[in-house]
């Protein structure tokens, strides 16, 4: 449990920085982000390189007891660089070049670029690589922002050829693969293909998702590339990169595995996320100065599962934003709830953005640490509470990494692109429905791990997956041998890994433990709606229903008005035939942690708690008081039962 900071020396007179250092220390921050975005005063002219100042300002933390995050500064590369190279600039969907002037700025595809990548980066793991106190390397920044993957770039173009004759080696493969004889789309070689953009209607779905596809493994190699020199520079550092909230353009467990980092960090915006991505209007406006209980939450247990345990949130909020629609300030005691909320999680550190709320230029309204003026920024006062009270902990001060969840939820990228590319109506969304059931499991009061469809789910008793485009046989004798409990949701083993329908219908390969066929779907203006009861409690399904047949020993637990099947069970397995009410999600997974033997609690509204190394932490998102569900005997190590809005409880069995 230690904090960090995100800081700038650049952007500061350099007499300031032993002040700075000396102050973060006294705060009690332990871990500094630095030079991700300095390539152009690292190196201000080809192959010209200034080190002096980065020396300096290394030392200069270092001096004041500081570990340090040594950013590579390949997200934003320098003016010389794309005059000399402007062809390594992205190409939008619709052809028009990115200018220079922000950043991201560059194509992920881009021979030249990755040359220049490898050689910035070479250089400075040569220099640095093995500085004592740079314990850890971030790779880039926040890769895919800004709609910047994937480029439409004649190098992205050569390299998608290249990827597809890899994958299918011939032609005719290819064009039996992607069903090429409709719409007379047949290639007679690799060269032939393009890009599926500025089609006059929809490009062949299968193109679209192999590009999905190709786009991910070329963020993947990307990253790769500077790994690999890391390892090689800088052995005894932890390497990571810093992903983002409800992201999902490239494949975030491939790009783990693949480039084998060593944690996987994420920067956390609670309020921001909470204003941007697809919730109902009321959620918005009733957590506007909260963020929503579960949007850090998710990406919590999904980045922990991603790191295989190890987590960082490289950048926590802490203060109003600049990027969102609105920037609300935080509620009081927020940022200081967000913090114990990562740690609760299982996150090994915590590291704010930024130091100091810098004065000028496009981030000039995101909050910091201190105002422009030095002062301690209200979040800062938090942040400096924080440190002290986990200082002042033993428990908190050794707490043990969290334990297994008893509850998985499955979480799959390449059925968020699938489901993006043929939505079939546009009220779908996948990681919105995933994120309906993983709000309400926390709503009754479970811990989650998220986890991929490829885990291990063994040690699981509830497994929960709110869909999964594609079904494959390994994951079918899993369920076939478990004794958890398995929910499925609608569109599960909707498509083959090809991106057609499967031949005997889905749920495809599901259909070995649960008997039953998907005849007809619809997707569900908000006028049709149609209505269901589960164990009393009412409901309608929302944006997608199916009909489904029952076969064998399938038994149907619940139906809609219409008489068609809601819930199908058989043994351990359910399936939902739609996208239901969230009360009705609530509902079924209740009764699925019943027979899971899973002990279950409706908590009050706003209210969230999460287990960690034998000490329960609780944490009020809402606007009312509440009391938190501790037992009579608990002992507490933060707080007390009776939480405010923003308040932090901790507390252990006696």
């Amino acid at each position: 449990m230690q904090l960090g900071v995100c800081y700038y020396p650049e952007q500061w007179p350099r007499a300031m920085w032993a002040d700075d250092a000396r102050r973060m220390a006294e705060l009690g921050i332990t871990h500094v982000r630095i030079a991700e975005f300095a390539w152009s005063r690292l190196e201000p002219r080809a192959g010209e390189f200034v080190w002096e100042w980065l020396d300096e300002a290394i030392d200069t933390l270092a001096n004041a007891g500081l570990k340090l995050v040594l950013g590579t500064p390949t997200a934003s590369p320098p003016k010389w660089l794309i005059d000399a190279y402007p062809e390594v600039l992205p190409v939008r969907a619709d052809g028009v070049r990115w200018n220079f002037g922000s950043r991201r700025h560059y194509d992920v595809s881009s021979e030249i670029y990755r040359r220049e990548c490898v050689r910035i980066v070479t250089a400075m793991a040569a220099r640095y690589g093995r500085h004592p106190s740079i314990v850890a390397w971030q790779t880039d920044n926040e890769l895919g922002c800004h709609d910047t993957v994937p480029s439409y770039s004649d190098a992205a173009v050569a390299r998608f050829h290249a990827w597809l004759q890899r994958h299918y080696e011939t032609i005719d493969a290819l064009n039996e693969a992607w069903g090429n004889v409709f719409w007379s789309m047949e290639y007679s070689s690799f060269d032939a293909i393009g890009l599926p953009n500025l089609t006059p209607t929809d490009a062949n779905p299968i193109h679209l998702l192999d590009f999905r596809r190709f786009v991910s493994d070329e963020v993947t190699s990307f990253h790769r590339e500077q790994i690999e020199v890391l390892r090689v520079h800088a052995p005894n550092a932890d390497l990571l990169h810093n992903f983002m909230g409800f992201f999902t353009t490239f494949d975030h467990y491939r790009f783990a595995a693949d480039s084998a980092i060593d944690v996987a960090a994420w920067d956390s915006y609670p309020i921001a996320r909470t204003e941007s991505i697809a919730l109902p209007e009321e959620q918005k406006a009733r957590f506007a100065r909260t963020g929503h209980p579960d949007v850090s939450a998710f990406d919590h247990d999904r980045y922990r599962g991603i790191g295989a345990g190890r987590f960082w949130v490289m950048e926590q909020q802490a203060g109003p934003v600049n990027w969102a629609s609105w920037n609300p300030v935080p509620a009081s005691g927020m940022v200081r709830l967000w913090a114990y909320e990562a740690f609760a999680h299982g996150a090994e550190l915590v590291s704010y953005f930024r130091w100091r709320q810098c004065p000028y230029a496009q981030e000039q309204m995101h909050s910091g640490l201190n105002l422009p003026n030095n002062e301690l920024s209200p979040g800062g006062v938090e942040v400096q509470r924080v440190a002290r009270e986990i200082a002042g902990s033993v428990a908190l001060s050794t707490l043990a990494a969290p334990a297994g969840a008893a509850t998985a939820l499955v979480f799959d990228y390449e059925t968020q692109w699938m489901f993006e590319i043929q939505r079939h109506g546009k009220g779908f969304d996948y990681q919105t429905l995933v994120f309906d059931y993983y709000e309400a499991l926390r709503e009754i009061g479970l811990d989650v791990d998220i986890v991929s469809s490829h885990a291990d789910f063994s040690g699981y008793r509830l497994v929960v997956v709110p869909s999964l485009a594609v079904i494959d046989h390994a994951l079918v004798k899993q369920i076939a041998r478990s004794d958890a409990q398995w929910v499925f949701g609608p569109r599960s083993g909707s498509k083959t890994g090809a991106f057609a329908i499967p031949g005997d219908l889905p749920p495809g390969a599901l259909q070995r433990v649960l008997p039953i066929q998907v005849l007809e779907v619809e997707t569900l203006r908000p006028m049709l709606a149609p209505a269901l009861i589960i164990e009393g409690v009412q409901g309608s399904a929302l944006h997608w229903r199916e009909h489904v047949r029952a076969n064998g020993e399938t038994r149907v637990v619940a139906r809609f008005d219409d008489a068609w099947p809601a819930v199908l069970t058989l043994g351990n397995v359910r399936y939902v035939a739609g996208w239901l009410s969230h009360e009705l999600h609530r509902k079924v997974l209740q009764t699925a942690a019943r027979d899971a033997d899973l002990e279950t609690q409706l908590l009050a509204d706003g209210l969230r708690i999460r287990q960690r190394g034998g000490l329960t932490f609780a944490f009020n998102f809402g606007a009312q008081a509440v009391e938190a569900p501790a037992p009579r005997d608990a002992v507490f190590v933060i707080g007390g039962p009776s939480l405010e809005r923003g308040d932090v409880c901790i507390w252990k069995e006696a």
